[in-house]
Parts: structure tokens; sequence; C-alpha cells
């Protein structure tokens, strides 16, 4: 069913790319078009969000930690895990090729959403050296378990990447995806969280996939 795609699209966008949305789309070249274009659409309706919940995220746990240890370059005294000192070893060698200077929070800036969720897990003793001890502290509006919340940002570290990398998202829960990043946001800073709502169009662009896709099977919303 290519041969019905433009070819322009199939010499820029590449056909391996393409091939996933024809597959989701039972080769329907066509609908597969219109998919492809409502991912990027849906895609870019996730950013404004995911962007707040990273930062948010980030910058409470950094904070949490330096008032634990005292410095800001908390990550040197932290007992962080084998893979947790490489990804900031990363961070400062990434920073020192780009900057004649490297300051704990450059560096805070360099480490990826996965490391800021990696803290969260139970892995390495982190419950007990970091959870226990400090992070709770960073979700100042949530009284439940780590295990829930490191669930609920782990998934959210998967759509992120896969937003930020152009990969397919069509497929997933793209309403509870949405509602998980709120609520996570609520337990950070609930004047973020409305905030952020204010600019967010994720709902109106789930709405108009029926239109976009006509008879095309749609995903649970």
């Amino acid at each position: 069913m290519t041969n019905r795609m433009p070819e322009w699209m199939l010499h820029d966008l590449s056909l391996p790319r393409l091939r996933r949305y024809i597959r989701a789309t039972h080769g329907d070249a066509s609908a597969a078009e219109r998919l492809y274009w409502w991912n990027i659409e849906v895609s870019a309706a996730l950013l404004g969000s995911l962007h707040c919940l990273e930062l948010a995220l980030r910058n409470a746990l950094h904070n949490a930690l330096v008032r634990h240890h005292g410095r800001p370059d908390w990550w040197t005294v932290a007992p962080l895990n084998e893979r947790g000192a490489k990804l900031v070893d990363d961070a400062r060698r990434s920073c020192g090729r780009r900057l004649r200077s490297t300051t704990p929070d450059d560096i805070v800036a360099e480490l990826s959403f996965g490391f800021w969720v990696s803290l969260l897990s139970h892995g390495s003793g982190y419950d007990r050296h970091f959870w226990v001890p400090v992070l709770h502290s960073a979700f100042p509006h949530y009284r439940g378990r780590r295990d829930r919340i490191y669930r609920d940002l782990t998934s959210l570290v998967l759509l992120r990447n896969r937003v930020m990398h152009h990969e397919p998202v069509h497929h997933r829960h793209l309403a509870a995806d949405h509602d998980t990043i709120y609520r996570v946001l609520g337990y950070l800073s609930p004047e973020l969280a409305k905030e952020a709502q204010t600019m967010d169009r994720l709902r109106a662009v789930l709405v108009g996939r029926a239109d976009v896709l006509g008879g095309v099977r749609q995903p649970r919303f």
C-alpha cells in the first residue's frame, strides 16, 4: 500500500519510520499518512505539560537534596549507585565540552528526566537513602507510597522520550497519561499544575482524532 503515499513522504521521512503507521492502519496508506500527522499534533499538545513536570520534578528533588546535604553538588556525597554516578559523570563531561566553567546548576540541567525519576526507585537502597529521609518532602501534596509515584513517573519517562524522539505515541492511552501528568504535577505544585492547564489543548486534540482519521480504529482515550 506504500505506493499510494506521497513520494516525498517516503523520501523525506523514510519508509522504515512510516511503516509503523502503515501497520497500525492495517495497510491503509491514506490513513497512515493522516495518523502520522496526528501523532505530531498530539505530541506537540503533550509537550507543554511534560515540560512543566520535568522541570518541577528536577528542581524539587534537587532542592530537597541540597537542603539535606548542605551543598549544591550533593551528588558528590549522596549514595548514588553505579549507574547514577555514571550519569552524573556523563553530565559533567558534557557540560565541560560546551562550557568554559561548570556549575552545579549546569549539571542539574544536563541530567535527564530518567535520572531524577531513578532517585525514587527501590534499587540499591534508594528507598532508605533517598525517599525516607528526604525525597518524600519534595512532594508536599502527596501522602502515598513511593512505589506508586515511581510507577507513574516511569511511565511518563517513556512517554516523554517517545515525544522528544519523534516516535509514535498514538497507541498509548493518552487521556490516562494526561491525567497522570497533572496528578503528579499537583503533588509537586498545584499552582504550576493550574497554570499549565491554561495552555493545554490535549483534550481537544484527542476529540479531533476521529475527524482526522475517520474509520481508523481508535485507541482508548
